[in-house]
């Protein structure tokens, strides 16, 4: 046997069992991991603001608290707000199920001729198995939204915390990164940390511009349609609309369409077709003008990097792709070296023609061969008539 075969073997054992630990650590730190990444771009997103107040002399501490606090405030009296809207809505549908129900066995007997009553039918469900299989499953089932609850919890003030020491260390962080690296690349990794601050900070300030736009538009017309819970519906449409992208407009659309339509099913439709123009309006008009200088990526790589972002991550993935996307292309194009394109029509899409209307890139045999495309010899240019020679005399 060689010498170095046992040590070969004990390496490569080593290797893999380093492999398998590293694998095996990941997984179980996955979790934490992904609540890093979203605490990340959560401190980019703060960090112009919390720079400005820097600058005009208020520690970054207190700044960084001042920032996350009004942002805790406005997202607590969203959910508030929403969710009383949500309460009143099934505290009415309770209220009216009995009056509803009423209405509906009547229809039911004057169209089918059967004799069904209220009370019949709530008594057959109240004793009936599969209620109360399913009330039973309902209460086993509790313990774990809680748990789910608590969970999702502890995960969010987990993504705070971490989003807020990036934030308030934020200098320090970017220098003991710079301290562990050489004086040539300190500059593009700050280079790097500037670009994505300026898309991640753009992407969210011109979404939340967005966001009160598309509020304000579908305040007005919930207003005037007398839908109740105007003001919760318009925050919810611009909240929902613009930070979930591509879908969200429709998904918030569905909920005042569901409350217009408990009023008058036209309201329904009426709400349907202004969520349509309002979408048109936005992606043509609106978008463009205010995302051109933040996020300037085109709609089909938004598209396909909010895929990839939810196979990858979920939900976490679709609210982080767009503004990673768009640092990955800032950075890449501040090095990439462009050059001049030439001024030719198949850049445009068109095909360049032959002066007698045949593409210049088919092969010269082929235009001999075919038929009426054959260069005829023209008299200016040397060739004689037929039967000339070059003396003057005619053949025959």
């Amino acid at each position: 046997m060689p010498r170095w075969l046992p040590r070969a073997m004990v390496l490569a054992l080593a290797l893999i069992a380093c492999f398998q630990l590293g694998s095996w650590a990941f997984h179980q730190l996955i979790g934490l991991l992904t609540n890093i990444l979203i605490a990340f771009f959560l401190s980019l997103a703060v960090e112009p603001a919390v720079s400005r107040m820097s600058a005009r002399g208020v520690r970054r501490g207190p700044a960084t608290a001042i920032v996350f606090l009004l942002v805790i405030v406005f997202s607590a009296g969203f959910v508030i707000l929403l969710g009383s809207m949500l309460a009143n809505q099934i505290v009415d549908m309770v209220e009216h199920f009995p009056h509803t129900l009423d209405s509906l066995i009547n229809w039911i007997n004057t169209t089918f001729g059967t004799d069904l009553s209220r009370v019949e039918i709530q008594d057959s469900l109240v004793h009936s198995a599969w209620l109360q299989k399913y009330v039973q499953n309902s209460a086993s089932g509790v313990l774990d939204i809680s748990t789910h609850v608590l969970g999702g919890l502890f995960q969010l003030l987990t993504v705070l915390l971490f989003a807020f020491y990036l934030a308030a260390d934020g200098p320090r962080l970017r220098r003991a990164i710079c301290s562990v690296l050489p004086p040539s690349r300190q500059g593009e990794v700050l280079r790097a940390w500037e670009i994505a601050v300026d898309k991640t900070g753009g992407y969210l300030y011109s979404r939340g511009l967005m966001a009160l736009i598309s509020g304000i538009a579908h305040y007005v017309l919930l207003a005037a349609l007398e839908v109740p819970y105007a003001h919760v519906l318009a925050v919810w449409v611009g909240l929902v609309s613009q930070f979930i992208p591509t879908i969200g407009t429709y998904l918030a659309g569905a909920l005042p369409m569901l409350i217009a339509f408990t009023v008058n099913p036209w309201y329904a439709l009426w709400v349907l077709l202004f969520v349509i123009v309002y979408q048109q309006f936005e992606n043509y008009l609106l978008q463009p003008k205010l995302t051109a200088r933040s996020v300037d990526i085109h709609p089909a790589v938004a598209f396909g990097s909010v895929i990839a972002g939810t196979a990858l991550l979920g939900a976490v993935g679709a609210l982080i792709s767009i503004p990673a996307v768009a640092t990955l292309q800032a950075f890449l194009g501040a090095y990439v070296k462009r050059y001049d394109v030439t001024d030719d029509p198949r850049v445009q899409g068109h095909r360049r023609l032959h002066p007698r209307g045949t593409a210049d890139h088919l092969p010269d045999r082929l235009r001999r061969l075919l038929p009426g495309m054959r260069d005829e010899p023209r008299q200016d240019d040397g060739a004689l008539p037929d039967g000339a020679r070059r003396d003057g005399s005619r053949e025959g």
